[in-house]
């Protein structure tokens, strides 16, 4: 009968060693997930700063050309508009910029906190596998000892 418990504490055992294994895949898929979207941040960042430029050159030609037919030479206060346009653009890209380095962090500390899950997760099962060897030695020596 001892045997019949040893049999099983062993499956068990490496049904838990599986299931670790599993969990720290699923775990490690996720973080790599986090990390693609890291990239698809960088990509969308170039693309808004792209975007942005093509829009604020349309917007400075728009505005020279509302200075300069306005019988408005261009200096003075029209430079001073012009420049701070300029300004504003600069500070808008800034913006663009931080905040795409925001959202890259977070999804690398989510990578990060994704694999030290599935880490964790292995190492709960190593223990528990552990635990169903013990089980099963004790069984045996029950039974034969």
């Amino acid at each position: 009968m001892g045997w019949v418990s040893a049999v099983t504490s062993v499956a068990a055992a490496r049904q838990a060693s599986a299931t670790g294994k599993f969990n720290q895949a699923v775990a490690n898929r996720n973080a790599a997930i986090k990390e693609q979207e890291v990239e698809a941040i960088q990509s969308k960042k170039e693309y808004d700063l792209a975007k942005f430029d093509e829009r604020f050159k349309q917007f400075q030609g728009e505005s020279i050309t509302n200075i300069l037919t306005s019988n408005v030479e261009l200096s003075g206060s029209g430079l001073r508009i012009l420049r701070y346009n300029a300004e504003q653009a600069e500070l808008e890209k800034d913006m663009i910029s931080y905040n795409a380095e925001i959202q890259k962090s977070r999804a690398f500390e989510e990578a990060n906190f994704a694999r030290i899950q599935g880490q964790v997760a292995r190492q709960q099962a190593k223990q528990a596998e552990y635990g169903y060897y013990a089980q099963a030695g004790q069984s045996l020596l029950k039974a034969y000892g």
